[in-house]
């Protein structure tokens, strides 16, 4: 008996239709699920950029293009890169760089870290401390662990949480607007 339900469909010299609907129903989800995961990154962009008109960076983090690190193979990155082409930040451009490790930080603006990432999440806090990074991160308790902002699904939507002191220790400032809209830890 074959064990894997894709080639267990055919045996013998006969299909077995109830393992080929399962084994249909099984990739047709495994679809649904890494579609629905690339569409919310679509809105995560949106977010990052509001992000830059209601955070305030001190004034050395104000020159020069606004550097957004993107750690790993994340699709956001491609989104980000696309909206990088047609805004700004001020008069600023916006450079989306990828990253492959902690060992390749430095001077930015923002640091996505992604879910597949959060391991790392430590070593970047520590990297960063010092420097006034907004640290966003996508991974169940990361705000209160020390993401400045961290991005939760909230009644089936997206939403963010926003960690008041990590702003603070970073020497960011975020506004009212922002600070209206986020869950705040």
């Amino acid at each position: 008996m074959v064990n894997n339900p894709i080639f267990a469909c055919y045996a013998n010299g006969m299909y077995n239709y109830r393992l080929m609907k399962k084994a249909l129903l099984s990739t047709t989800l495994m679809l649904v699920c890494i579609l629905v995961s690339a569409q919310n990154y679509k809105q995560h962009p949106l977010f990052i950029y509001s992000f830059t008109r209601y955070v305030q960076w001190p004034e050395p983090y104000n020159q020069g293009d606004f550097e957004i690190l993107v750690m790993g193979d994340s699709p956001i990155l491609e989104e980000l890169k696309t909206l990088a082409q047609h805004k700004k930040v001020g008069d600023r451009a916006i450079k989306v760089t990828k990253i492959n490790g902690t060992t390749e930080i430095r001077k930015c603006n923002m640091l996505f870290i992604p879910a597949d990432k959060s391991e790392k999440f430590n070593e970047v806090l520590q990297k960063t401390e010092m420097h006034a990074v907004l640290v966003i991160t996508e991974q169940a308790g990361l705000g209160a662990r020390g993401s400045c902002i961290n991005f939760i699904t909230k009644e089936g939507k997206l939403a963010f949480e926003l960690n008041q002191s990590a702003f603070t220790k970073r020497n960011l400032k975020a506004s009212n607007e922002i600070t209206r809209l986020a869950t705040m830890i």
